[in-house]
């Protein structure tokens, strides 16, 4: 349990290949059907990541990931690692940056598989709005937040 409600990981081998929280949206869209249920030793990193995360602290450090989905996607997921703790890009500004539309980049978004840990929820829209947010616009305000209270 988090402080935002359930968390359900998903990983293979020594990675990690999904986190969801309960409700959101594309809810282990990634997953096959021969899932099987377990511990794995990336989701001993991953729950201690999250509870740096969860005391206001950057983790500095992020599991193993292994992103499923096209190789868009992917690119997409894989610049969004980019963005800083506590701070914010727009949709515009990632689209720029790998040369696609905004809508396209926000369909690439929304079906990020490892959220938190893949900052989707720093992705806000024009004129610092927040938008679209496959676990609610509330939900992302709570994590922006708690970025910004860190003191960074």
């Amino acid at each position: 349990m988090s402080p935002l409600g359930q968390i359900t990981m998903a990983g293979e081998g020594d990675a990690l290949v999904g986190l969801w929280l309960d409700g959101q949206k594309h809810f282990a869209s990634t997953l096959g059907a021969d899932v099987t249920e377990g511990w794995l030793p990336v989701f001993e990193e991953t729950c201690h990541w999250l509870d740096v995360y969860f005391s206001g602290a950057d983790p500095g450090f992020s599991p193993r990931l292994n992103l499923r989905g096209t190789p868009f996607r992917r690119a997409v997921w894989k610049e969004l690692l980019t963005i800083p703790y506590g701070e914010n890009i727009s949709y515009g500004e990632l689209a720029r940056r790998l040369g696609s539309s905004p809508r396209a980049i926000g369909g690439a978004v929304g079906h990020n598989p490892v959220s938190l840990i893949v900052p989707c929820h720093r992705v806000i829209g024009a004129d610092n709005r927040l938008t679209g947010y496959a676990g609610g616009l509330d939900l992302k305000a709570r994590l922006l937040l708690l970025e910004k209270g860190s003191g960074r």
